[in-house]
């Protein structure tokens, strides 16, 4: 059973992008030992893959959770959209991602941000392909309460072995998550910033396995 600690240490597919950008992962010129990894039970298997000439990430969890962690300051005042895109084989069966028993997820990206030494301010927001939960399903982690916030980006309907593409305002996401509804001008300092970005397949709970794929994660002003 693994406790959801957060923690720190992250192009699409057919998409050119001529705005101001910033390709976080850059998976074509990624060296996977470089990678900063945290491991709660066992290792998802993380390697570099290729299709139609373009670098993927794929995770293999085989009960195992761990992620891979991508330690860098963004400023969503100049990039706020999340850009990724996301295949899975196949989905867990007959679990209760809302419930410890059933925390595991084939495909999640979440950013962090970081309270620093006061440990206790330290949020995440998790974007989930949810195998049982449908579309659009919010919830609280089942270790971390509140703390950490779960969105269902994909869900029970979504397609196995089919590509989708995400695009989310993480700012704005960040404040209807986490229930500020102060000042523009409050919610710009505290928002402003994420510290990390986190790519994430786990099944160590359900004792299942699970195979994703994701296309790079890039921060854009639009």
């Amino acid at each position: 059973m693994k406790r959801f600690t957060l923690f720190l240490t992250a192009t699409t597919l057919t998409c050119s992008l001529t705005f101001a950008a910033e390709n976080l992962t850059d998976f074509a010129n990624a060296n996977p030992a470089d990678w900063k990894t945290k491991a709660f039970v066992g290792e998802t298997q993380y390697s570099l893959t290729e299709q139609d000439g373009t670098t993927l990430l794929k995770a293999e969890a085989e009960s195992s959770a761990s992620g891979i962690i991508f330690e860098e300051k963004i400023d969503l005042q100049k990039t706020p959209y999340i850009n990724w895109q996301w295949l899975i084989e196949s989905k867990l069966a007959d679990i209760d991602e809302q419930s410890k028993e059933g925390d595991d997820y084939v495909a999640r990206v979440y950013v962090v941000l970081d309270g620093g030494l006061v440990f206790w301010n330290t949020k995440a927001l998790t974007y989930v392909w949810s195998s049982t939960q449908q579309q659009g399903t919010e919830w609280d982690n089942a270790y971390t309460g509140d703390a950490v916030r779960m969105v269902a980006l994909r869900g029970s309907e979504a397609e196995t072995g089919q590509w989708y593409n995400e695009k989310r305002n993480v700012y704005e996401d960040l404040i209807a998550q986490f229930g500020d509804r102060g000042s523009d001008k409050a919610n710009l300092k505290k928002y402003r910033y994420i510290d990390a970005t986190v790519i994430m397949t786990d099944t160590d709970n359900s004792g299942g396995s699970a195979t994703a794929y994701y296309g790079d994660i890039v921060f854009t002003e639009n």
